[in-house]
């Protein structure tokens, strides 16, 4: 039987996928981050089904479930926040399913980064002043950053910066990225996007850090630093100008 690792999205029941839903309705077992999915999306599974809460399960008990449900001939659905692209833990749980010979699919969710735009109503790339978005963290008690990913390096780019688990980290994000962007630069926080509870921040690298302060925002959350969030004087893009040649689409 086979594993399918499913994005359940940034936080709204109802932004999991069709494919997402309709697999999780037809897997048996359902292992869950109990603390980060939404409940609700637990009454797709079959009535019968078992769920089993990770929240507090190390990988190895997390394998050791995956594979004792393939073993007894059912599906699994192992849900996970968000999407499995970014920040998921998936790739140590793939490399031990493969080692185990257990079969796995993926089924993307909405990740979220792209909650937090549609929170902030904005496009994270826009024509003329930014078309490259960088994903990545802060390292302080998680993994440590690889060589030359740190804050000070990225921030050369100019480009968007969209920083998971760093909300408890602010002060220290402004001050390596205000060398590079500017006290002025647009900044954004937006914690439990998509969810009744969202709470979204706007202001500059001057103001951010002490915005998420007084908010109280320690988790949950995205950091956004970048001129396309203040953008308003742009070009339109080439897509729907009357200039371009829509015979030869590439």
């Amino acid at each position: 039987m086979t594993v399918y690792f499913i994005g359940a999205g940034p936080g709204a029941a109802d932004l999991i996928t069709v494919r997402g839903a309709r697999t999780l309705a037809a897997c048996r077992v359902c292992l869950y981050a109990g603390s980060l999915v939404p409940t609700e999306l637990l009454a797709e599974c079959p009535p019968d089904a078992r769920l089993i809460d990770t929240a507090q399960l190390d990988l190895d008990r997390i394998t050791a479930e995956l594979v004792r449900a393939h073993e007894e001939g059912h599906d699994v659905a192992r849900l996970h926040s968000g999407d499995t692209s970014v920040f998921s833990a998936v790739a140590e749980q793939m490399r031990r399913l493969d080692a185990a010979g257990v079969p796995y699919e993926v089924v993307p969710g909405v990740p979220a980064f792209a909650a937090a735009a549609a929170a902030l109503k904005r496009e994270l790339t826009v024509p003329t002043v930014g078309q490259t978005v960088i994903l990545t963290r802060v390292a302080q008690r998680a993994t440590p950053m690889p060589e030359g990913e740190d804050l000070a390096t990225l921030g050369r780019s100019g480009a968007l910066l969209v920083l998971h688990l760093a909300t408890g980290y602010a002060d220290r994000v402004v001050a390596e990225l205000e060398p590079h962007y500017g006290a002025d630069c647009p900044a954004a926080v937006v914690a439990f996007a998509s969810r009744p509870e969202e709470l979204v921040l706007r202001g500059t690298l001057a103001d951010i850090a002490d915005q998420v302060r007084e908010a109280g925002i320690k988790r949950t959350a995205v950091i956004l630093v970048g001129r396309t969030l203040g953008a308003e004087q742009f070009r339109d893009s080439h897509l729907y100008s009357p200039d371009r040649d829509r015979d030869h689409v590439c």
